[in-house]
Parts: C-alpha cells; structure tokens; sequence
C-alpha cells in the first residue's frame, strides 16, 4: 500500500465523505473503523430471512440542501419516501408531529384550518425567555399534549425531564395546523434504492482509498506517521478523556421477524411515549419499499450504558465539551469531524455538509 497522506478513523458518513474529497484531491487515504463493517450507525444489511434492516435503528434521508443531495446522488439512486410516524397516545394512534388531524381525534373536535392556531394558541403557556425543552413544548402545544406526546417519550429517549434538555431538542420536532402528516417537511426525501451500504461502498470505491475495517485506529499510527487524520468518533475519548467523560445517549435494538405476515404497521415507525420500555417501532418494508412474504422489525430501548449515540443537549454537557473543542482548535494534524467528534445532535445531511466543508477548509490553498 502507498504510504497514506490521511488517515480516517469512522467509515460513517462523515468519514466516507472526507475520504471520497480527499482521494479526489489526490490524496492517498486509508479508513479504519473498528467495527467490521462500513457505513457507521447507517449501515444496512439483509436480515436472516432476506429482509433489507438497519441493525442500528432507522435511518430516513431528508435535507433542504440541494448540495448535499445532489453529491450523495454521486454514490446512489434514489427511492421517494415520505416518513410518517404515529404515537399511541390513549389507546389511539395519532399523527405526530401534532397537526390539525392529531388534536381533532384526541380531543373529539372539528376544528378547521384556519381555527388550529387559536386553539393552540388558547392551551399554550407562553415563555418570555425559551430555556428549555420544556419551555419550547409548553409554549407550542399546552400542558396536556406535553404531557401525552412530549414528557414520557423525553424522558425514556434522554433519561432526563424535559425541563432538563436544551431548547434545541425539542425545537427539532414541528407543530402543524394542517394536516400534513409527514414526519419531515424537507424539500427531498429519498431512501437510497439499493441501501445505504452500497452507496458506502461506491463512495469508498476509489483507488486512492484503502479500507481496513475491524481496526482500531490507534493500531495503525506508527505505520502512518505524518499522516493528518480526520477523527469522526467521539472527541473526549480522542484526548482519553481528560476532563472527564462526555455523556452520550446509547440505545439497544431488538430486532424481530414475522414469517408470512402482512406489514403489521400502517406506517413506518409507531412512538410509545407512555407505554413500553421501549420508545418506537419501526417496519423496515416501509422504508425500502421491498416485497417479501414476512416482515421484519426493530424496537428500540434507549440505555444510558453502551456504543455512544447522540450527545446530550444540556449547558454543563456543553461547557465540558468546549475544553475539548480548545484542544482540538490548538491540533493541526487532526480534523474532528461528525456527530461525536463535534458533540452536535446532527442529522445525515448536516454531517454530509459539516464533512464537505471541513475539507474544503482543510484543502484550501494556504492563505486562501
């Protein structure tokens, strides 16, 4: 193998992207992750029974970027899917985001279009100063859809109380007064049509890259001394995590198959914020689209313990994270990069876009 200019260490989006950049710039590349496979928490992969699964939970592409989409349209085609999520709320199943269609069901009303807002507007507790998520579902929904929709799933999903979680979590989540009952109000929304893997595998595709799958980073710096790395992982364990550990959200999965079955949901995810350990189920055929005899499923367990997931939004959590940022800023053989690497709740086109720009940066000429 030619000596590397570059080591990437996570084969995840964020990761496969600096890397497809770099070896177009023609830079010679090599990518580790220690799990056995490409693709991070997006990986997908054909279940015992043929069934196209996500092993690590759902992943629904959806962006307002025509850059981001257009460069992953590289890599893939694209299949048109519009994720549509219900909460069992009281025994029923309601839209959620909450929409006209959510509020007339639950509390036996016929409110127009254009009498949505007042409504919403008569049960919400107005805040002068949005702190909190708490604060944000208050002053958006009332007390008493908080309490069905918003408080038990937060608390299962976080570990934490809603009035505990920064203002940006729950912002993340719409209030609607029509009926759209789209989870995600992007401009596009696609699932890759052969999977994420393969789109993976031909972004990987390129002969300045080398994959070594199954291997820790820390494994290959003395074959790559001199080599700028870019670190997609979590940024405290970078530094071995000398001001203390970062929290993170972990989850579980437990994944099951019905043999010939019809779907048993009539959409593809179904939220339990009240009901269950578990926060949601999602039927894998309703996001791909495939035909088959059985369907496969996965429940999800959020757990505090376990392969890191999603940084925790709260104010202390962020000051910690700053003195890791201050290391990071001083490194200049080191691009951190990702959802972990950068403590931010990202979707997969922000980390697709925060990678694109990070090499731009990196390759600009000097001085630029």
């Amino acid at each position: 193998m030619v000596t590397p200019t570059h080591l990437i260490v996570g084969a995840g989006f964020a990761g496969s992207v600096c890397a497809r950049e770099l070896a177009e710039a023609g830079k010679q590349v090599l990518v580790v992750d220690k799990r056995p496979h490409i693709g991070g928490n997006a990986f997908d992969v054909r279940d015992a029974q043929g069934v196209l699964i996500h092993p690590y939970g759902p992943h629904i592409f959806h962006t307002n970027s025509k850059r981001v989409f257009e460069y992953l349209s590289r890599f893939t085609d694209w299949r048109f899917y519009e994720h549509r999520v219900l909460a069992q709320v009281d025994g029923e199943l309601l839209p959620i985001p909450i929409n006209r269609t959510t509020i007339n069901q639950l509390y036996g009303l016929e409110l127009g279009k254009d009498q949505v807002q007042g409504y919403l507007d008569s049960v919400r507790v107005p805040c002068e100063r949005i702190a909190t998520s708490q604060d944000v579902v208050l002053a958006s929904v009332g007390p008493d859809l908080c309490e069905k929709f918003f408080r038990g799933y937060t608390k299962k999903q976080w570990g934490l109380d809603l009035s505990e979680l920064s203002a940006g979590v729950a912002a993340r989540i719409p209030t609607r007064t029509d009926d759209d009952d789209r989870y995600f109000g992007d401009s596009f929304q696609f699932m890759p049509a052969q999977g994420y893997t393969a789109m993976f595998e031909k972004m990987l595709d390129h002969e300045n890259i080398t994959v070594r799958t199954g291997t820790d980073y820390r494994e290959v710096l003395d074959g790559v001394a001199g080599a700028h790395i870019v670190y997609t992982g979590p940024i405290d364990s970078y530094y071995d995590q000398c001001h203390g550990a970062l929290p993170y959200r972990s989850l579980s999965f437990e994944h099951v198959h019905h043999a010939d079955t019809p779907l048993q949901q009539t959409v593809g995810t179904v939220n339990y914020p009240n009901d269950h350990a578990y926060t949601r189920i999602t039927e894998f055929r309703h996001l791909t689209g495939e035909q088959h005899s059985g369907t496969s499923l996965v429940y999800e367990y959020p757990q505090a313990e376990g392969d890191p997931y999603y940084p925790i939004p709260r104010p202390e959590n962020e000051a910690l994270f700053a003195k890791y940022r201050e290391m990071a800023d001083r490194e200049s053989g080191v691009t951190f990069v990702g959802r972990l690497a950068q403590y931010r709740y990202y979707n997969m086109d922000q980390i697709v876009a925060a990678a694109l720009k990070a090499m731009e940066d990196h390759l600009a000429p000097a001085g630029a």
